[in-house]
């Protein structure tokens, strides 16, 4: 361009537009509450894994309670097999011993369950005491292998062995489930499946006091889903702010800069030098559905985040009275089965002297031992659970685990 103070080489221009007062703060306080709501769902899957973690290894626990009972359900056999050889011969010859005409076929050492995963899986107590209780019934009179009626005491030793092979065959398949648990326990931690996994001989109940009557609107103040959805609700809010705005003027600063030559013509005395003007510009946005379009999007947007605090805070009441209700459950059912392996051991050391002595019916003494090592497990297994719907707890209140 030929100017009259010379002829134009190049044009420079540098403009920088500014949205109306407060769009970035707005978008700054929408990225920094979605952000904290990130953290939450961070939060969120940490006491989950956490919770998982401890309901992975009670279950393990369980696993290891079972082989041990059934360990000792061998030795009690043994003992008792002993005591029907040396009865068988003192017997004399061709006479048998007559029983009360009950003969029970006591079943294998108390089996175990599966573990289950995810927040409402824990609703219920283990499925590990099915076994057993199917183990006690089927020891009861009147499932007999048998009449006993005139049955030799050669006819008891092969009983007790058909027992003892049973409970081996048991501790295998138990040994098995172990391997299983010990490999998702492991995966937890992020181990090598087969790493091993060290499992106390005895479980201690927690300490931990809580009544149904303390569930009120703030007992769930620290749970992280909620706290995502508030922030998330906060982060709708100042986007709304942002997309309103956004819709106004916005204005523009910046300055243009002109290289120019010397023109032989022009005797000016401006000929040749550069040319350095400021510059402010504004645009009007005039077809406004876009931004009507995104203040709809944002207030749909808060509405299903609303609803969606209201679900899942009725979804964590919901967990809170399951959570409590297999608390009280499990502290009732610890003190209970205590007491009854208590009277039932008992029991046991009295039938197995009597035995010994004059030859009580073999079909009462299994019974009571079975009796016995069904109370042990459901008393370890009440423990187990009163643990882990305290872990569940803590996790529903997001306390310190």
């Amino acid at each position: 361009m030929e100017l009259l103070g010379g002829n134009q080489l190049a044009d420079i221009r540098l403009m920088q537009m500014f949205p109306w007062f407060g769009v970035i703060r707005s978008a700054k306080d929408e990225m920094s509450l979605m952000a904290n709501a990130r953290y939450e769902s961070f939060r969120d899957a940490k006491l989950q894994l956490s919770l998982d973690v401890q309901r992975s290894w009670y279950e393990l626990h369980k696993v290891k309670q079972n082989i041990r009972i059934s360990e000792k359900n061998i030795e009690i056999l043994k003992t008792i097999e002993r005591l029907a050889i040396v009865r068988f011969k003192a017997a004399p010859s061709g006479n048998t011993s007559s029983s009360s005409g009950r003969v029970a076929t006591p079943a294998s050492a108390p089996g175990s369950s599966n573990s289950s995963s995810g927040m409402n899986s824990m609703g219920s107590s283990s499925n590990t005491s099915g076994t057993v209780s199917n183990q006690v019934a089927s020891s009861m009179p009147g499932n007999s292998m048998g009449s006993s009626s005139g049955s030799s005491g050669l006819t008891d030793v092969y009983r007790i062995q058909i027992e003892i092979n049973d409970v081996h065959n048991n501790i295998e398949q138990l040994k098995n489930q172990w391997n299983a648990l010990a490999a998702q326990f492991n995966s937890y931690l992020n181990r090598r499946p087969d790493a091993e996994v060290a499992i106390p001989d005895t479980l201690i109940a927690d300490n931990f006091q809580l009544s149904l009557l303390e569930l009120s609107d703030s007992a769930f103040s620290n749970n992280p889903m909620l706290g995502m959805l508030k922030f998330e609700q906060q982060s709708l809010e100042a986007r709304k702010q942002m997309v309103t705005k956004m819709g106004y003027p916005m204005i523009g600063l910046g300055v243009n800069y002109s290289v120019i030559n010397k023109s032989e013509m022009s005797t000016s005395s401006m000929n040749g030098k550069d040319m350095i003007m400021p510059m402010v510009t504004a645009t009007l946005p005039i077809y406004r559905k876009k931004y009507r379009s995104m203040q709809s999007e944002a207030d749909l947007l808060k509405s299903a985040n609303e609803q969606n605090y209201k679900a899942t805070a009725n979804e964590l009441s919901t967990e809170y009275y399951q959570a409590m209700q297999l608390y009280q459950d499990a502290g009732r059912r610890t003190k209970l089965y205590k007491d009854q392996q208590l009277l039932a051991s008992k029991s046991l050391d009295i039938m197995i002297k009597s035995f010994a002595a004059s030859g009580s019916d073999l079909s009462d003494i299994l019974r009571i031992r079975q009796q016995t090592l069904d109370y042990e497990y459901k008393q370890m297994e009440a423990i187990a659970d009163l643990n882990t719907s305290i872990a569940w707890l803590k996790r529903l209140m997001a306390f310190s685990q």
